[in-house]
């Protein structure tokens, strides 16, 4: 009965945002690809039943990205391993099939149960994992009751989710039981869980895997490409401002307009969260004045006597670029989105900034400040007057990066604990099998 509810609840609810999802289809060409997937539940069908299949779903771009360690260390305790990738947004599903290698590819069926029964018997995995947060009533259900223990790694559970997770513990509880195991971020994040209805035995905490798999190294190729395409010198200092939403884009402009002529070595580089917004952004950079050089074109690099502004609008290549910034700030934190990752310009000991709102990092944020690693600017002012001071005080800028690039390399640990938990399953869950063999 619940599961004809629940589709009953979610074609209402479809119906109801029909209009915008046809309307952001035709202008942004969203919600294009995937729908017998998406829909219908036809995921790719599993043919080789020789060694176990693990499923992981991972909602867009940033889980996408941090799995790259989760596989790679999968694959390095069992070679054998089949694993399949499902994610939500068409950016993610690019990523996931550009970045992870050799494995397959799918987007996540919506939560009919209809399409998630034809998911689940046309890919028979021998486990499921999801990464952070993803309660799908129907899919859970119906992974229960084929006896496919369910995973959730990276456990987080912000505060704002906690309360409106706690309006419906009762609806919630049931659910939370049937993780075989839940993995969280924090020991905060444990508590919320158990408050909610969660095992104790069944919920550890193995830490964040956003701590693993940032790269620490100035010198790596990928960010030495980009410094030969933008053709930056030793001498100069590079602000760079990511993960923008609009109008960060032209904070950071403005910001960059008033340093310039007392800091002339100085360069800026944008790098919108969503690429997208590529040309929006490269036409205010026209209207002030400022020659760009955009990722997306190729062949469109200036020469370097113009000293053009950065523009990185594609996919994917952020984490390489923050490799560029002696200071950083880091966007949607203007904004009402809640901040994005900060420790991968952390981790390269850039100078690191952001704005007002960063709950959804909240805990990074902590730890970050509580070494004076990272600093919050509540307005454009302060911002600037945080760039400036960074410029001006070289050693000053250097010694907060060491504190937060230290701070990184003390946290790592959590993707292998990860694992561990993953392949300690999928061993008890094949254990019949060798056993009859």
């Amino acid at each position: 009965m619940l599961p004809l509810l629940l589709d009953l609840c979610y074609l209402v609810l479809l119906v109801l945002m029909s209009p915008l999802i046809l309307w952001k289809r035709w202008v942004s060409g969203k919600y294009r690809q995937g729908l017998e997937q998406k829909i219908l539940g036809r995921l790719p069908r599993r043919r080789d039943h020789s060694s176990p299949r693990v499923w992981i779903h991972a909602v867009s771009v940033g889980e996408v990205l941090q799995l790259r360690q989760i596989v790679a260390g999968l694959k390095s305790a069992r070679p054998d391993l089949q694993i399949l990738i499902t994610t939500t947004t068409d950016t993610g599903y690019s990523v996931a099939q550009d970045k992870l290698e050799g494995c397959v590819v799918a987007f996540f069926p919506l939560d009919f149960s209809l399409a998630v029964a034809r998911a689940l018997d046309r890919t028979t995995p021998d486990l499921i994992v999801l990464v952070e947060l993803e309660l799908w009533p129907n899919f859970l259900n119906a992974a229960f009751h084929r006896s496919i223990p369910v995973l959730l790694i990276n456990g987080r559970l912000s505060a704002r989710s906690f309360r409106g997770y706690s309006r419906i513990s009762l609806l919630l509880e049931p659910l939370l039981e049937q993780f075989r195991l839940i993995a969280t971020q924090s020991e905060e994040y444990r508590d919320r869980f158990l408050e909610l209805g969660s095992r104790p035995e069944r919920t550890v905490v193995t830490g964040s895997i956003k701590f693993d798999g940032v790269v620490t190294d100035r010198k790596n190729p990928r960010t030495e490409e980009l410094r030969e395409w933008l053709q930056v010198r030793p001498e100069e200092l590079v602000f760079l401002a990511g993960s923008t939403q609009d109008p960060e884009e032209r904070y950071a402009v403005e910001v960059f307009k008033s340093l310039r002529d007392e800091f002339p070595q100085l360069r800026l580089i944008l790098v919108p969260r969503h690429p997208e917004r590529g040309d929006s952004v490269a036409a205010m950079l026209q209207s002030e004045g400022l020659p760009v050089a955009r990722r997306s074109r190729a062949g469109m690099t200036l020469s370097a006597s113009q000293r053009p502004v950065g523009l990185l609008d594609t996919v994917g290549e952020l984490g390489a670029c923050w490799g560029l910034a002696d200071v950083a700030f880091v966007g949607g934190s203007f904004t009402s989105r809640g901040g994005q990752n900060m420790l991968e310009p952390a981790a390269y000991g850039a100078a690191v900034c952001y704005g007002p709102d960063t709950r959804n990092f909240r805990q990074i944020v902590e730890l970050l400040e509580a070494v004076q690693g990272s600093v919050r600017v509540r307005s454009v002012d302060e911002l600037k007057g945080f760039v400036k001071s960074m410029l001006a005080d070289r050693d000053a800028a250097l010694a907060m990066g060491a504190r937060a690039q230290r701070l990184v390399l003390e946290h790592q640990g959590a993707t292998q604990r990860t694992v561990d938990q993953i392949v300690e399953v999928i061993e008890r869950q094949r254990q019949p099998d060798r056993t009859a063999a």
